[in-house]
C-alpha cells in the first residue's frame, strides 16, 4: 500500500467507527444501560472492531501462511490494510475516551492506545513488521468475549447462564490469545534481536513490557470479579442455615 492508501484506510476506519457509534446511539438501549449510554455506544463499537479484526487477522495468515515464517518483511496488501484499519480505530477510540471520560478513568487505555498507534504506525510507514503487528492483533479474538462481557454487565445480565459461559470462554481465550501471544512475541523479539534495528527493538520491547503488565493486571481483575467473588458468595450461601 502506498502512503496515500494508508492515510485513506486509517481515516476511513476513523470515520466508519465514529458513524457506527452515532448509529448505536440512535438504536434502542437496554433499560439498565440507559444510565450510561456513552459507555454502551463505546463498548458496542469496540465489540465490532474486535469481531472484524479477529476474523481479518486469521484471514491474513490463511491467505498468506508464509507470513508466519517471516514477520519482518513478508506481508500482503490485505495484512497491511488491516494494520492501517486498526490504527484508525485506536485513534477514534482514544479521542472518544478523552472526550467522554475523565483522564483518571481512562489513563490505562489511553497509554495502551498510544503505544499501539506508535508501534503500528512505524510498521505501516516502513512496510516492515506487518506480520508481527498482525500477530499482535490476534488478541482481538479474546477482545470479542471481553467486550461481550462488558455489554452483558451494562445490560444487567451478569447473573445469567450466557454471562457465565462467556466468562469461561473469555478467561480461556485470554490465556491463549493474550498472555501466550504476548509471551511468544517477546520471545520472538529477543531471538531476532540481530535482525531488528535498535529503534524498533527498543520501541517493541517497551511496548510489550507495558502490554504485559497491563494484561496481567486485567487478568487478575477478571479472575477476581467473575470467579473468585462468585465462589466466595456461593460459599457464604452454603454456610447459611
Amino acid at each position: 500500500m502506498e502512503l496515500s492508501s494508508v492515510f485513506l484506510t486509517t481515516g476511513g476506519a476513523f470515520g466508519f467507527f465514529r458513524c457506527f457509534n452515532a448509529v448505536v446511539g440512535r438504536l434502542p438501549v437496554p433499560e439498565a444501560a440507559t444510565k450510561n449510554t456513552t459507555r454502551w455506544r463505546n463498548i458496542s463499537t469496540s465489540f465490532l472492531h474486535s469481531l472484524v479484526t479477529a476474523i481479518w487477522a486469521l484471514l491474513c495468515f490463511f491467505l498468506q501462511p508464509e507470513m508466519a515464517e517471516d514477520l519482518i518483511e513478508t506481508h500482503s496488501v490485505v495484512s497491511h490494510a488491516l494494520v492501517s484499519f486498526s490504527i484508525g480505530y485506536f485513534i477514534y477510540d482514544l479521542f472518544d475516551m478523552v472526550k467522554c471520560q475523565r483522564f483518571t478513568q481512562c489513563w490505562e487505555l489511553a497509554i495502551h492506545h498510544t503505544v499501539v498507534i506508535t508501534c503500528f504506525g512505524l510498521s505501516v510507514l516502513t512496510h516492515r513488521y506487518i506480520g508481527f503487528a498482525v500477530v499482535a492483533l490476534l488478541v482481538e479474538i479474546n477482545s470479542v468475549f471481553l467486550h461481550l462481557r462488558q455489554i452483558l454487565r451494562l445490560a444487567n445480565q451478569a447473573a445469567g447462564t450466557v454471562y457465565r459461559v462467556n466468562s469461561m470462554i473469555n478467561l480461556g481465550t485470554y490465556v491463549v490469545f493474550r498472555i501466550n501471544t504476548l509471551a511468544w512475541m517477546t520471545r520472538w523479539l529477543v531471538l531476532n534481536r540481530d535482525n531488528v534495528p535498535l529503534q524498533a527493538y527498543t520501541l517493541g520491547s517497551v511496548g510489550l513490557a507495558i502490554m504485559t503488565v497491563m494484561n496481567i493486571i486485567l487478568f487478575y481483575r477478571l479472575l477476581r470479579s467473575d470467579f473468585l467473588k462468585s465462589s466466595t458468595r456461593e460459599a457464604k450461601k452454603e454456610k447459611e442455615p
